[in-house]
């Protein structure tokens, strides 16, 4: 079962998520989302929680009230964590965990520590706790179907995009090629112009001629 949570601290509101065990945990490392963020307590246990970004936001640029919002989840989910003050929570991009076969169940590691951020904790918010608290929503997921259902909707969000690029570089073509016609157009009158630049004789002047 995911545990979910709706953070309004950001608008749109945002979806914040977490494994009810550690066996769920494991699910959620091996189906985390490009755009999810993994938070955890430093180095103490806590639950798994995972922001999935609104789109636009870059994990980076977090907002820090809703970072807030992360963390005391976090925090409120450590049975040890819970119980102190001045914590740190690491959070990272989802595709950075690290996962091998001899590593314990929930056990995590980086690929790249340099994507590793901190955020201190300085005491439990039961306000910010509260709030989350009550739009908790416990659902079952299918993470192979869910990640399927993804990857079919941004197929057919990348299509769209091509197909409107392609349109749009015809257009351009199509405007270049009109513009390129136009310009041989009046270059052509214009060498008219400037061969034939003598006066024009009367058909009188033209009879003188051969006379």
């Amino acid at each position: 079962m995911v545990l979910f949570f709706t953070s309004t601290a950001h608008n749109p509101p945002a979806t914040i998520y977490m494994g009810k065990d550690k066996v769920e945990n494991e699910e959620l490392i091996k189906y985390a989302w490009p755009q999810d963020v993994w938070f955890h307590v430093d180095k103490l246990s806590s639950a798994h929680v995972y922001l999935r970004m609104p789109e636009g936001m870059s994990w980076e640029g977090i907002p820090q009230a809703l970072l807030v919002d992360c963390a005391q989840l976090v925090k409120a989910n450590s049975i040890e964590g819970n119980k102190k003050d001045n914590l740190t929570v690491i959070y990272t991009p989802g595709d950075n965990l690290k996962k091998t076969g001899d590593m314990a169940v929930g056990q995590v590691s980086f690929h790249s520590d340099k994507k590793v951020k901190r955020v201190h904790v300085e005491k439990r918010e039961n306000v910010i706790v509260n709030r989350l608290n009550k739009t908790k929503v416990e659902r079952e997921v299918d993470h192979e179907q869910e990640r399927v259902d993804r990857l079919k909707k941004e197929n057919m969000i990348k299509r769209a995009a091509a197909a409107e690029k392609r349109k749009a570089e015809l257009e351009l073509a199509k405007q270049r090629e009109a513009e390129k016609q136009a310009r041989s157009y009046d270059t052509l009158f214009e060498n008219v112009d400037e061969e034939d630049t003598s006066p024009r004789k009367t058909g009188r002047e033209l009879e003188e001629d051969f006379m």
